[in-house]
């Protein structure tokens, strides 16, 4: 069973590289990224400031609904299925904090590549919502540990004598 969920996991972190870092580009594009050699115009609209992109799509934009939508919810759902894995991958990750750390951590790491090699731009906002989107896809595995905790400890009570 840790065989298959690491094969899912790199699996969902390869789909989740091509749609953060490469969804636009090219192999030639890629490689003059990472070798500094890009000098195309590329998305340079870092933000630093929390919650401001979020407050954009939701109140300020005037754009398409379909585009918030991809943009604030597609951050959430995109590392909803981190949040899953994780915690039926290793013992380690089974606390509500490791799952967030470790979700923002990758998120983090995407971002500054962004950043680094110029595939898109910072965003704080991206981190607020993929970290969010890992603690939502924590909470089923939680709630289900915590039924399961629940009705054991219920079947013990159960065969107890009085």
């Amino acid at each position: 069973m840790k065989v298959i969920l690491v094969v899912i996991l790199c699996l969902y972190l390869l789909v989740l590289s091509k749609l953060i870092l490469f969804e636009f580009l090219t192999i030639p594009d890629i490689i003059s990224h990472f070798t500094f050699s890009y000098d195309d115009y590329y998305w340079n609209n870092h933000n630093f400031i929390p919650f401001k992109t979020i407050i954009f799509y939701l109140f300020i934009a005037d754009i398409n609904f379909n585009i918030r939508v991809d943009n604030l919810a597609g951050n959430i759902i995109g590392f909803v299925p981190f949040g899953v894995i994780l915690p039926l991958l290793s013992k380690r990750f089974r606390l509500f904090k490791k799952v967030m750390l470790t979700s923002l951590y990758l998120s983090l790491t995407f971002e500054l590549i962004q950043l680094v090699f110029k595939f898109g731009s910072f965003d704080v906002d991206d981190l607020i919502l993929n970290t969010f989107g890992g603690i939502l896809g924590y909470i089923p595995f939680h709630t289900f540990t915590l039924y399961k905790n629940y009705k054991k400890r219920e079947n013990v009570e159960l065969k107890l004598p009085n």
